[in-house]
């Protein structure tokens, strides 16, 4: 039997130190960093940005189109004179795919907001705690006593 190599579903984690004086973009960076949505050393970093925009967004409780979005990232890395690396349109949707696959970003109505305006602890240890890890962990085990039972009998 064949199967696809393609995932149902893909989690990275990495632990740093704690975030003791880590302050806005440094603090989004390392949870991207943390959660698998940015790479150790990427200079494509514009998820930092996405995220950060919709964090801000959220104390207002608005929600941004892609389009909206995409401005916000523009005015911040030209604000933080950052390149303009990445903010094509079809590329911020990507990202914020990316978020909402995390469940930190929900899309209702075509526009993008923080997972119902709530915090982000109580929706990461909802959704990916209780949720996403349990899945995950449970097909990990199958496949390993799949494979124990190959290769010890």
């Amino acid at each position: 039997m064949k199967t696809k190599d393609t995932p149902l579903s893909e989690v990275t984690f990495r632990r740093y130190e704690k975030p003791y004086d880590l302050k806005g973009r440094e603090l989004v960076r390392k949870l991207c960093l943390s959660t698998g949505l940015l790479q150790p050393g990427d200079s494509r970093d514009v998820i930092i940005d996405i995220f950060l925009v919709l964090l801000e967004a959220m104390k207002k409780e608005k929600a941004l189109s892609s389009e909206d979005v995409k401005k916000k990232v523009e005015e911040k890395r030209a604000q933080l004179k950052l390149p303009m690396l990445g903010i094509a349109s079809s590329n911020i949707r990507r990202q914020l795919k990316r978020l909402r696959g995390l469940f930190f970003i929900e899309k209702v109505k075509n526009k993008y907001r923080i997972t119902e305006f709530s915090n982000l602890e109580e929706t990461f240890d909802e959704k990916v705690d209780k949720f996403l890890l349990p899945s995950i962990i449970k097909r990990v085990k199958e496949y390993v006593k799949a494979v124990n039972d190959e290769f010890t009998s």
